[in-house]
């Protein structure tokens, strides 16, 4: 009998998988249990695992995408199948159907109609690759506007075939090398695309006194690591002081939903992770009840699974607030994009010896840069400032955070 393996459903919103890789060659015997192959989603990577044992039939291949609940190999566990590497005479192809045909695309902006918007407009129009003629304007006698474009964007609308009399030529050049986009790194260009178009994004700095945490992280990393069998970082008096400012600040740590704000009496923390494949936000649940020990497990495990590709789509879905570390990689001041729909990014700087006054006098000291990225339409200045000083007051007594290890 043969069973069908199916690209598996990963997530509400994705149609498409691509097939990251087969651990099994075609007409190899398989048992029930064996990891046949990997499954790159735009937010993460899954594996298939066999529920028959037989003779593995491949139908597509490497990088190829499929749609979901498509069939993408069966296994005939009436063949017993070969041993390793197929030798000899392999199971034929399946039978080839006729493609359908692909949707008509959008029609295309004419050059008239480009020039009869605004600049504004017309860039936006261009950068988005939308066709002006599906657009509804609001403006005078239907004129459209920015926002028009920008609210169009926001709802999902079709997009038209690029206009290649408005669009530069791309002529590649010898040594130039051109490969398909990753579909995770489509993803995050989506995703941080739709922040700076949908959201009112402002961002507020301060900086913080590192010796306080320093002092305490060097009197007990040690026996901290030799109790629970992790490292004492940084990241988890960051994980507890945001945690800590969210429950006095709960519009730092809410969502807009429509015409609805949520607002979430938990913190799920987004820990920013940057892979071989780009960057990827794993979610601390329930970071306000997790110790300091149960942080730094959660986070080393997400990690690991970040950079083996094993992250989940559960692993990365519903956070409320999320921390980015660029000082990891020598960053000293940036501003971060908000991870939707959240309201609310940390950023993290390098730690720099800098002279600052203390008490009157001038001492060298390990100084950090933080912002703090907000949506402005649910997080007011105030309320913003007023975080990212909590934070640093934390930061700058740690006792206050309830060193339970100390």
């Amino acid at each position: 009998m043969k069973h069908e393996i199916l690209a598996p459903l990963v997530g509400e919103s994705i149609t498409e998988v691509s097939i990251l890789k087969w651990s099994k060659q075609n007409g190899q015997a398989v048992k029930a249990g064996d990891v046949l192959l990997e499954i790159e989603s735009d937010k993460a990577t899954v594996e298939i695992v066999a529920e028959h044992s037989g003779a593995l039939t491949i139908l597509k291949g490497d990088g190829e995408r499929v749609a979901v609940k498509s069939v993408i190999a069966f296994i005939d566990d009436s063949v017993a199948g070969t041993a390793g590497a197929s030798t000899g005479k392999t199971p034929p192809p399946p039978p080839s159907t006729p493609k359908p045909a692909a949707p008509a695309a959008a029609p295309q902006a004419t050059p008239a109609a480009l020039d009869s918007l605004s600049p504004a407009v017309r860039k936006a129009v261009v950068e988005a690759n939308v066709n002006p003629a599906q657009i509804q304007g609001t403006g005078k006698d239907g004129r459209i506007l920015k926002g028009d474009v920008m609210a169009f964007i926001a709802s999902g609308g079709a997009k038209s075939a690029p206009t290649a009399s408005r669009l530069p030529a791309v002529n590649d050049k010898p040594g130039d090398r051109r490969v398909p986009m990753p579909s995770i790194r489509k993803r995050i260009a989506e995703r941080l695309v739709f922040a700076q178009h949908t959201a009112a994004i402002l961002t507020t700095f301060n900086e913080v006194d590192m010796k306080p945490v320093q002092d305490v992280r060097a009197k007990h990393k040690d026996a901290f690591e030799k109790k629970y069998g992790v490292k004492l970082s940084f990241m988890s008096f960051f994980t507890r002081a945001c945690t800590l400012a969210l429950k006095e600040l709960p519009a730092v740590n809410a969502s807009i939903d429509g015409s609805d704000i949520v607002y979430h009496d938990y913190a799920d923390i987004g820990v920013a992770v940057g892979t071989e494949r780009g960057l990827v936000v794993p979610v601390v649940r329930g970071a306000d009840k997790l110790d300091f020990a149960g942080i730094e497990k959660a986070i080393g495990e997400l990690a690991v699974k970040a950079r083996n590709n094993k992250l989940s789509i559960a692993d990365m879905s519903g956070g409320t607030f999320t921390i980015s570390n660029g000082g990891t990689y020598g960053s000293l001041l940036s501003t971060p994009i908000l991870n939707p729909p959240q309201s609310g990014i940390l950023g993290m700087h390098k730690i720099m010896d800098r002279p600052v006054a203390i008490n009157g006098k001038v001492e060298i000291r390990p100084m950090m840069y933080l912002a703090l990225s907000y949506d402005h339409r649910i997080i007011d200045g105030k309320e913003a400032v007023t975080f990212l000083v909590r934070v640093k007051e934390l930061l700058e007594n740690p006792e206050k955070l309830g060193l339970d290890f100390a």
